[in-house]
């Protein structure tokens, strides 16, 4: 035993779980009169986000919340589902935040496999989530305690669904003196669904430790000051908002709340709130670049905004630049908490020509400040490429911003961490710099507006059709998108069937955003195996398109 092991033990004065929960308290400590929340008329400092909160959670613990329990939320970007990412983990819950955009059936079926016992819902939802519910009641026997949202920005249609109002039922209860955070950071934080590459949902658990960490990373990879005033034009249902509802609150800043996302939204909360930050799929980018120039009028701050999803076009980067907005390229997963790498950009690459500058930006990058590895491995071999450009391979990450795994999935978890290193499925390159360029999906997922689509999840759908004989769906490059899915079909002998009727059949099996937007009837390319050659439609998806 060395001299360093005696007497030098860890006590609750030199070791503390790390927890994003802190960042509340602390914010509320030193930062109480500074505004925390802005979501219309509301106005809501560090100190009452923190008091909202601690009676949040005292609710849901007096309805049986508590360590390993699942709370889910079917919140847009409001000030409550910001409550609920500081309430739950402060009692060692685990936080559930459901795609807003999925159907009845899936919802059910998530909400049932991570075993929700409290369902936070907005009244806009209601239609979809009376019909989870009941599925749910019927097929599974599960019922979970609703809490209604009536939010103040929302006056359209919805009835409740439960016996508790949001707001009467914070009104019931005495804050928590504290929000506390687990005693282990290995708990789970969260637990995102991810479509992965058979259509059947996984549940990526996180835990408290990777939350934190990557809180801080994602403040040191945007060198972002105290007190950003933050624009919620990203879901906070995706990945947990990519973790910066907690580097916001590390940081002592605003969350400036939207229900939409639309341009004139976005560019009206930078001009009134002086919104500074904010992170989008290139969609979202794409909207802000195509608004009339006078919606952008007045905007005197620096807005900086964050990429991820599809690879970016290279007409909307240069957009951004023209129009004076920074924008940072990020990639990663869900199961690495959102962006865990980064086109960093070194202080050259000013120099260099708007298309070159555009090129680098438009990298995978290189890891986090505090992921612990990112490389691109043969996972035959287990070997690192070559830093080429040339020699393909598959993203890997390892370290502490990385999941737990897949909830009641071994296999997958197993399969996942084959090696040490998370297997991304990504095909890439390594450059010379080491920066990491993505060339291709080994997953054939297709990321539409920031959405994860499984290409054989469509397929299904489609081969369900009498008249198809075999079918491949490819991504297609889309300036509004980013990806959109595109079906190869090819009918059975003397079948008769129209593109429209095709995409009337997948929106009767799909969500909305999963049909494809456009049928080609063509004979697809195969192997002397009968294997669809999906790289070929790919090129003819690309060479078709007016986006390379």
């Amino acid at each position: 035993m060395s001299i360093y092991d005696q007497h030098l033990d860890k006590t609750s004065a030199n070791h503390v779980a790390l927890s994003p929960v802190s960042f509340v308290e602390r914010s509320a400590e030193v930062f109480g009169d500074l505004p925390a929340t802005v979501h219309g008329a509301r106005r809501y400092s560090w100190a009452t986000v923190r008091e909202r909160s601690a009676r949040l959670a005292a609710a849901l613990q007096s309805l049986g919340v508590g360590r390993g329990s699942t709370v889910s939320a079917m919140l847009p970007n409001t000030p409550e589902m910001v409550e609920a990412h500081y309430a739950v983990p402060a009692l060692n819950a685990v936080l559930n935040t459901l795609n807003t955009r999925l159907d009845a059936p899936l919802l059910a079926w998530q909400m049932n496999h991570c075993e929700a016992v409290v369902l936070i819902t907005d009244r806009e939802y209601a239609p979809a989530m009376a019909e989870a519910l009941r599925i749910l009641k019927a097929e599974h026997g599960r019922e979970p305690v609703v809490i209604d949202v009536c939010d103040s920005e929302y006056s359209g249609p919805g009835d409740r669904l439960g016996s508790h109002e949001y707001e009467a039922l914070l009104a019931a209860h005495e804050p928590l003196s504290k929000l506390e955070g687990p005693a282990d950071e290995w708990d789970a934080i969260a637990v995102s669904y991810t479509s992965g590459t058979t259509g059947d949902p996984k549940g990526v658990v996180t835990h408290h430790r990777g939350a934190y960490l990557n809180s801080v990373s994602n403040a040191a990879t945007w060198t972002m000051p105290h007190f950003p005033k933050y624009l919620w034009t990203l879901p906070m249902f995706h990945c947990n908002g990519w973790c910066f509802p907690w580097t916001v609150a590390m940081l002592g800043g605003t969350h400036i709340c939207l229900r939409k996302v639309e341009a004139e939204a976005i560019l009206a909360a930078m001009r009134e709130h002086g919104a500074d930050h904010y992170c989008a799929a290139p969609i979202v980018h794409n909207l802000i670049v195509n608004a009339p120039a006078a919606l952008r009028e007045g905007i005197g701050q620096k807005v900086r905004g964050m990429v991820a999803g599809a690879a970016p076009p290279a007409a909307m980067i240069e957009g951004m630049a023209k129009i004076g907005f920074d924008i940072t390229h990020v990639y990663g997963l869900t199961e690495v908490y959102g962006p865990a790498s980064v086109a960093v950009k070194r202080a050259t690459w000013a120099d260099e020509s708007l298309s070159e500058q555009t090129r680098l930006n438009g990298r995978q990058g290189v890891r986090y400040v505090l992921q612990e590895g990112m490389t691109v491995m043969d996972p035959e071999t287990m070997r690192e490429v070559g830093a080429d450009g040339q020699t393909m391979g598959e993203i890997m990450f390892r370290g502490n911003i990385t999941m737990k795994g897949y909830l009641k999935n071994p296999k997958a978890t197993d399969k996942a961490f084959a090696g040490g290193w998370f297997h991304t499925g990504d095909l890439a390159v390594m450059e010379g710099d080491r920066y990491v360029k993505i060339k291709d999906r080994s997953k054939d997922i297709i990321i539409s507006g920031g959405e994860n689509i499984s290409s054989l999840e469509v397929e299904d759908a489609l081969y369900r059709h009498a008249a198809v004989l075999a079918c491949a769906v490819v991504a297609k490059p889309d300036a509004k998108w980013g990806e959109t899915p595109l079906a190869y079909v090819e009918l059975k002998a003397g079948a008769e069937v129209s593109a429209a009727e095709l995409i009337a059949h997948c929106k009767a099996l799909l969500a909305g955003y999963k049909v494809p937007r456009e049928v080609r009837f063509e004979v697809i390319p195969k192997t002397s195996t009968g294997k669809i050659q999906k790289f070929q439609l790919r090129e003819r998806a690309r060479s078709a398109s007016a986006i390379d």
